[in-house]
């Protein structure tokens, strides 16, 4: 039985979601693969660009943050999915050696009209270095009701 329901999740709550510590291997081998800019691969390149050096794909900070989402979360949870957000943003770039601190907060939640069995949850994703923002994104997700 999961632990974490749709009644659990109230508007105003927030959930620690642990830390990550930014791998420099995964780092430049998420930018190869999918997202290869010169300052996501290249260390003169990088020096030289508008973030000083070798910076994270905010796409790989964004997938970390999934990552401590599903772990920290949604495999306890009666989670149905996601239909997507409308919101992303990176504020400050994320270097290698960073620990990054990440939380989710329950912006809005509401029984479904069509599906009365799952809950709707608006969800706000953030990942902090230490005070400093570095990602915020807003998405819905999808979960079960605890039931009788």
């Amino acid at each position: 039985m999961p632990e974490i329901a749709f009644e659990d999740l109230t508007p105003g709550t927030v959930f620690d979601l642990g830390t990550t510590v930014i791998d420099r291997d995964e780092m430049v081998a998420f930018a190869r693969r999918f997202d290869p800019q010169p300052f996501h691969l290249d260390e003169d390149a990088a020096q030289k660009s508008i973030f000083g050096g070798l910076a994270a794909s905010g796409w790989f900070t964004s997938s970390l943050w999934m990552r401590a989402y599903v772990d920290g979360l949604l495999c306890r949870s009666t989670a149905l999915g996601s239909p997507g957000g409308d919101e992303i943003y990176w504020p400050a770039p994320v270097f290698a050696g960073d620990e990054l601190r990440c939380a989710m907060e329950i912006l809005d939640a509401r029984v479904s009209r069509k599906r009365p069995e799952m809950g709707v949850v608006t969800l706000r994703a953030t990942m902090h270095r230490g005070d400093e923002l570095v990602m915020r994104g807003r998405f819905t997700g999808m979960f079960g009701l605890r039931g009788e």
